[in-house]
């Protein structure tokens, strides 16, 4: 191992280096007034963004990496594998004009929640399901939608649901991806009540 790889510089950072106490930590990021958060990981956040920015009553989106070891990760840390994070989706919305159950309905919908570390074509524990909430409320709703769901299928559901923890926004070419015109330039509309398909990548 050369000096730059004992540095960081083109290597990866090996589980036992991380130092989870921070990244393990509470989200302490604090709403705009009068709104509240959600966060949720269902596959690639591109498509799942998208589904959330077309609701009525979600005043913000944003995406990044929760649920990890690793302080500060970039996108090719999560890629490895290693740092255990989750790509998630969290979401600013008016209790008043949107209610929670409502998003956890969009949740469900969005993907498959019996499929462990993957959605389609994107494997790896990056892209598991999982509800991360914020309130005893949230864990409430989110415990007794998940009851409901699985009455509705025949597999078995592998969505975790846990307290919200450090949210560290990925870089900002991945923010409103799709809305931006993703990989092929083609701008998908973020209108609310939008029931246009979402192509996953653009």
């Amino acid at each position: 191992m050369n000096l730059l790889n004992k540095l960081g510089f083109g290597s990866v950072r090996s589980p036992e280096s991380m130092d989870s106490t921070i990244p393990q930590s509470p989200d302490d990021d604090i709403p705009a007034p009068g709104q509240q958060f959600a966060e949720f990981g269902a596959g690639c956040f591109w498509g799942v963004e998208l589904a959330f920015q077309r609701v009525p009553g979600v005043t913000k989106t944003e995406v990044g990496y929760t649920q990890g070891y690793l302080h500060n990760p970039t996108y090719e840390d999560v890629c490895t594998g290693t740092t255990n994070h989750s790509e998630v989706v969290r979401i600013q919305y008016d209790p008043k004009a949107c209610s929670y159950d409502s998003l956890l309905d969009v949740f469900w919908e969005r993907h498959d929640p019996t499929t462990l570390n993957r959605q389609g074509n994107d494997v790896g524990t990056q892209y598991r399901s999982g509800i991360y909430y914020y309130t005893p409320e949230q864990e409430k709703a989110a415990r007794e939608s998940l009851e409901e769901q699985q009455k509705k299928l025949n597999r078995k559901i592998v969505t975790e649901i846990l307290p919200a923890k450090k949210f560290y926004r990925a870089e900002e070419y991945h923010q409103q991806y799709l809305a931006k015109g993703g990989r092929f330039g083609f701008k998908q509309s973020t209108e609310k009540g939008c029931n246009d398909p979402i192509r996953c990548y653009g």
